[in-house]
């Protein structure tokens, strides 16, 4: 019956959105913005040692800025760093710092500088969005015979507090290179990245993080926002396997935006596995069972009413994936987000309580068509869940450019009682309709009595 009730539901919205898709034109170009890694935020950097000068002196051959610029004229879209990999020229650097390029090869172009003052075109190779990392490599001989960085080999293994050495051009203001400690991998990210006690600013999105004998670690990619020396990089491993792999590829000449697709439908696909894998843990709701996930690759908060409160009583908790995928400046995806709020009304009464849970209900924003994206296209149901009645809106929004990819949404509220309910909703950004049907399936299946109170 539930899964009855969910392809009606789906299939319906995802009719409404192959209208609303067609009747969009395509996004214009992204307006050019200064380029940062997501959530980056200026740092001020510590003194430099005589470890950091002598790597930075060794290392800056083979250090680069990667500015995008405009098609017919030099104004800079976006400027980032980048590092040679080998002796004929071929460059990694972040995705994110040439998505621009990527995706509008028309309107921009790429070049490239050196620490010493030269400077030639680039062509793009490769890109692996998922690990925000791209392979260039110069159109002509300028970068030949610079030499190349070698990365560490994964059978020697960093201790936790071990000094390593970001470099990069920071703000467009100069080369630099900035000392932090290697602390290990982030705790419940999806994918592996490296927490680094280090500032990252931008404009060093790119850049290579060496260790002490001037090997690559990782690939600067973020910061913390609103914290100090708390940064992020790509392990040096996803850099050594896409240059490996696309070292001989062609050049991307055409927008890229299937390329992207296909790596993100995989993403995807991978995600999906892993979170439907998971079981429910308990949100210790004495009336409702509901569904909050294992911290495996989220993280949750929550908060309540104080004891001494005189209106209305409830308990919120919120999991959402620490990470997303950047597809351009303004557009990110690939990630899970799920809340819910158990209301208790007593003390307010049913008409009150009433009121103030369906507001809570309508309050619930879905989003509205954009450039990247066309307006949410909803459906609403009510289903039973083992005698639970339930009310759910389940909607989707269809990417413009990224054929078969989807955000879905889902609110759901219980409808059992006159002064006792819980609302709760769930958001996956990027997935395909039949991985749409397998979260909402999943996601309604965690809603039930408790056992005390369905034997009452």
């Amino acid at each position: 019956m539930l899964k009855s009730c969910l392809k009606s539901l789906l299939g319906a919205a995802l009719a409404g959105l192959v209208i609303a898709a067609g009747a969009q034109s395509p996004p214009p170009a992204p307006v050019a913005s200064s380029p940062q890694p997501p959530q980056a935020q200026p740092q001020q950097p510590p003194a430099v040692s005589a470890s950091a000068r002598r790597l930075y002196e060794r290392s800056k051959g083979q250090l680069l800025q990667i500015r995008t610029l405009l098609k017919t004229q030099d104004s800079q879209a976006s400027v980032g760093s980048g590092f040679l990999v080998s002796n004929d020229g071929h460059i990694v650097t972040n995705y994110h710092v040439i998505s621009q390029f990527a995706l509008e090869p028309d309107s921009y172009r790429l070049r490239y500088a050196t620490t010493d003052g030269q400077g030639g075109a680039l062509e793009l190779l490769d890109f692996d969005a998922r690990r925000d990392l791209a392979l260039l490599r110069a159109v002509d001989d300028g970068l030949k015979g610079r030499g190349a960085l070698g990365f560490r080999p994964l059978s020697q293994p960093l201790a936790k507090g071990e000094r390593i050495y970001s470099m990069g051009n920071p703000h467009d203001v100069a080369f630099a290179v900035v000392e932090g400690n290697y602390n290990g991998l982030v705790e419940r990210s999806f994918d592996p990245l490296i927490y680094y006690a280090g500032g990252i600013n931008p404009g060093m999105s790119g850049g290579p993080v060496l260790d002490e004998d001037g090997l690559v670690v990782g690939v600067n990619v973020s910061t913390l926002l609103f914290a100090q020396q708390v940064s992020f990089l790509v392990p040096g491993e996803f850099a050594e396997s896409l240059v490996k792999r696309s070292i001989n590829a062609k050049p991307i000449r055409a927008a890229a935006w299937g390329r992207l697709r296909d790596q993100l439908t995989k993403y995807q696909d991978e995600l999906v596995t892993r979170f439907l894998a998971l079981p429910w843990e308990s949100a210790n709701n004495d009336r409702y069972r509901l569904p909050v996930p294992k911290q495996d690759f989220m993280r949750c908060w929550g908060r309540g009413t104080s004891a001494d409160t005189k209106g209305l009583d409830f308990e919120r908790s919120q999991c959402r994936m620490d990470h997303a995928l950047f597809v351009s400046g303004n557009l990110q995806t690939g990630w899970l987000d799920m809340s819910h709020e158990a209301y208790d009304g007593a003390k307010l009464g049913a008409l009150r309580f009433s009121r103030q849970y369906s507001a809570s209900f309508r309050n619930e924003r879905l989003g509205a068509a954009d450039k990247s994206r066309t307006a949410p296209y909803c459906k609403e149901q009510f289903v039973d869940r083992d005698g639970l009645p339930l009310r759910a809106v389940v909607c989707l929004r269809a990417y413009r450019k990224l054929d078969g990819l989807h955000d879905l949404s889902i609110l759901v509220t219980t409808v059992d009682s006159s002064t006792e309910g819980a609302l709760g909703r769930f958001d996956a950004r990027g997935v395909s309709f039949d991985n749409a049907l397998k979260l909402a399936a999943h996601y309604l299946e965690g809603f039930a009595w408790t056992k005390s109170s369905k034997t009452q």
